[in-house]
């Protein structure tokens, strides 16, 4: 956990995706989180979480449905929706964010 809070104290936007490996909605993100990635570059670091596995991250910030993300920006969440959410409207997010 002391390493995700590294991940997230950055001053570079950090957008965590909880998951499930068994989600179907979870895997729809998987293509727009690559779009997002290669729109923003080094603007934006993604991370992908496993609920299953880091049942205690995932509890620290309350994650009851999947896929949930969370926008982090110098250790702050600054922004959360749950569900698919389309390529533009991430990028709109996190750039707003700067």
């Amino acid at each position: 956990m002391s390493k995700f809070s590294e991940i997230i104290n950055q001053e570079t936007p950090v957008l965590v995706d909880f998951f499930g490996s068994w989600c179907g909605p979870c895997k729809m993100m998987n293509p727009i989180l690559r779009e997002v990635k290669e729109n923003l570059g080094d603007r934006v670091s993604i991370i992908k979480i496993d609920v299953d596995k880091n049942q205690p991250l995932a509890a620290k910030y309350q994650v009851r449905g999947v896929p949930t993300m969370i926008l982090f920006k110098n250790g702050k969440q600054v922004w959360r929706q749950s569900g698919v959410l389309q390529k533009d409207e991430l990028i709109n997010v996190i750039t707003a964010s700067y």
